[in-house]
C-alpha cells in the first residue's frame, strides 16, 4: 500500500464503532499518517484506538473548552497538526412543525456551532498550513422530508467551510466538505439498506446502481488530506454514486418500506 500521508498528523473528531469517522481514521493510518481520534464515548474510543494504532482524546463537540483542549492536546501528542476531520452528526427525523426549540438548539450545537468552533481550534493549531475536512450530506443539496434541522445545519456549515477556505488560503489552509449519500454501512442509516425493498428504492435514484460504504467516504477524505489535492479548496465533493443528479426517496416511500418489513 502506498504511504501518501507520510508525515501527516491528523485529528479525526466524531469516531465511534463502525462509523465513517472510524473508517477515515483507519484509512489515514494505513497510508502512513499519525492519527488521534476523538469522541464523547471514551470506552469504545479507546478500543478503536488500540485496534487501529491511533492516539485518542475525549471530546464533546458541544463544549468549546472540550474542543479547544482536544485539539491542543492532539497537536501536542503528535508534535503538530495538519489534517482535521469533523465527522459528527445527529440524524434527527421529525416533521417540521413538530421540531421544538430544544431539538433545534441541540442540532445547532452538534452540527453548526460545534463544528464552527472546531475549525477555529484547528486554525489556531495548524501553524504550517493543513487540510480541514467536514463530513456533510447529500441532503444539504437535495430534499428529504422531516429532516429540515439536520439538512439546514449541514448546509450552513458547508458554507462556513467555504468561508474558511476563502479567508485562510493565504496561510496554506485548505477546507472542503464531503457530502455523503446512500452509505449503507454507516450507523446513521439505521440498517435500512439491509432491507431489499429499501435498497431497491435507493438504487432507482443512484446512477451507479450500488449503495455506498464508509470506505467510499474514507477514500475521498484520503485524497483531500493528501498532497494530491493541494489545489482544491472551498469545495463540496459529493460521494453518493450520483444521487444528487436525481433525488432522495420521499419520506412516504421510506415509511412504506418499513411498514411492509414490520
Amino acid at each position: 500500500m502506498d504511504r501518501r500521508l507520510d508525515g501527516k498528523k491528523a485529528l479525526v473528531l466524531g469516531v465511534a464503532p463502525q462509523n465513517i469517522g472510524a473508517a477515515i481514521a483507519r484509512k489515514f493510518i494505513d497510508h502512513g499518517a499519525e492519527v488521534v481520534i476523538a469522541g464523547r464515548r471514551e470506552e469504545p474510543l479507546r478500543e478503536i484506538a488500540e485496534e487501529i494504532g491511533a492516539g485518542w482524546v475525549g471530546c464533546d463537540i458541544t463544549d468549546e473548552n472540550s474542543l479547544n483542549c482536544a485539539v491542543a492536546e492532539s497537536a501536542a501528542k503528535m508534535g503538530g497538526l495538519n489534517v482535521g476531520v469533523n465527522s459528527t452528526g445527529w440524524g434527527l427525523l421529525k416533521p417540521f412543525l413538530e421540531t421544538d426549540r430544544s431539538e433545534l438548539e441541540q442540532m445547532a450545537a452538534l452540527q453548526f456551532t460545534g463544528p464552527f468552533q472546531f475549525f477555529q481550534a484547528l486554525l489556531r493549531n495548524m501553524t504550517d498550513g493543513g487540510s480541514i475536512i467536514q463530513i456533510s450530506s447529500v441532503t444539504a443539496t437535495i430534499m428529504f422530508e422531516d429532516h429540515a434541522a439536520y439538512m439546514g445545519t449541514k448546509a450552513g456549515i458547508d458554507h462556513v467551510i467555504r468561508c474558511v477556505a476563502n479567508e485562510f488560503g493565504h496561510k496554506g489552509i485548505r477546507a472542503n466538505s464531503i457530502a455523503a449519500g446512500g452509505i449503507a454501512d454507516a450507523p446513521m442509516s439505521g440498517g435500512g439498506m439491509a432491507l431489499p425493498a429499501m435498497r431497491d428504492l435507493y438504487m432507482r435514484e443512484i446512477p451507479l446502481q450500488r449503495p455506498g460504504v464508509a470506505a467510499d467516504v474514507a477514500n475521498a477524505a484520503l485524497w483531500l488530506a493528501s498532497e494530491e489535492s493541494d489545489f482544491v479548496t472551498g469545495q463540496t465533493i459529493h460521494v453518493s454514486g450520483g444521487q444528487t443528479l436525481r433525488r432522495n426517496p420521499s419520506i412516504a416511500e421510506v415509511y412504506a418500506v418499513f411498514g411492509e418489513a414490520g
